[in-house]
């Protein structure tokens, strides 16, 4: 049984080897879900903790938070508190554009 792999998120151009945790869909049979069989083309979810650690690394942003729509002026007042007591760590220049 095959039970992890090599991934690519494409977007970011990065490959990691992660945990397959189930097989969601194959188009050729539901025999081959049902017994989660791996095929060419077979869609699986994947571990995603690997890719949410790289992301916080490179970019220095959770993706598991979920923000709410008035958390934006929060957020600023949080950070010019968070300011004063804390050196900013500093960032890429290429992270500081991105963001």
């Amino acid at each position: 049984r095959i039970d992890a792999g090599n991934f690519a998120w494409g977007s970011e151009n990065c490959t990691k080897k992660v945990r397959v945790l189930d097989v969601v869909y194959n188009s050729t049979s539901n025999e081959l879900v049902r017994t989660k069989t791996l095929t060419k083309n077979t869609i699986v979810q994947i571990d995603a903790q690997p890719y949410l650690q790289w992301y916080m690394k490179k970019f220095g942003v959770d993706l598991r938070k979920k923000s709410k729509k008035g958390a934006k002026d929060a957020k600023d007042a949080k950070e010019a508190k968070d300011a004063k007591e804390e050196p900013e760590e500093k960032k890429n220049r290429h992270v500081i554009f991105k963001l």
